[in-house]
């Protein structure tokens, strides 16, 4: 009799570990969803670059004309790690797509730039906070950046 109420109370409760499984299988795509849509509404879909990331303005130093140009990766760079301690990670990874979206000769530097911000995430709000900035931007770049400064 003992061993069946064993079996009865393993079977009826199966413990946090299974309602925190239910809670995330039912909240992560919700969140994906959101994010993925949130990502779609800031695209310029226009064509217009008046609202463009990266200006032409940005890519040379102001102020001296014996200053060598900077790379534009390095404008956007240090542009977007303003704007994630200004505003927060969200809102400098949703540029950073732009930015490749409307240069693509970008994109081969969007990965390092994703792993800067990730890192620089976790310097500003700590290693959770960061990583719930996390989304497919440059693939995973952001998370292994995140993952790499938590170590």
């Amino acid at each position: 009799m003992k061993h069946s109420t064993t079996q009865q109370t393993r079977r009826g409760h199966r413990g946090p570990a299974r309602q925190l499984g239910r809670t995330l299988a039912l909240v992560l795509p919700v969140v994906l969803v959101l994010s993925g849509t949130l990502a779609v509404t800031r695209v310029n879909w226009s064509g217009n670059p008046s609202d463009s990331v990266l200006t032409a303005t940005d890519v040379s130093t102001a102020g001296s004309r014996n200053a060598t140009p900077r790379a534009p990766q390095d404008v956007l760079r240090d542009q977007l790690l303003t704007e994630l301690q200004e505003k927060n990670p969200g809102v400098a990874l949703t540029h950073l797509q732009q930015a490749v979206d409307e240069r693509p000769s970008l994109a081969r530097h969007c990965a390092s730039i994703a792993r800067a911000l990730g890192r620089a995430a976790v310097r500003v709000y700590g290693p959770t906070r960061a990583q719930s900035y996390s989304r497919p931007v440059c693939d995973t770049a952001f998370a292994s950046g995140v993952a790499a400064a938590h170590r």
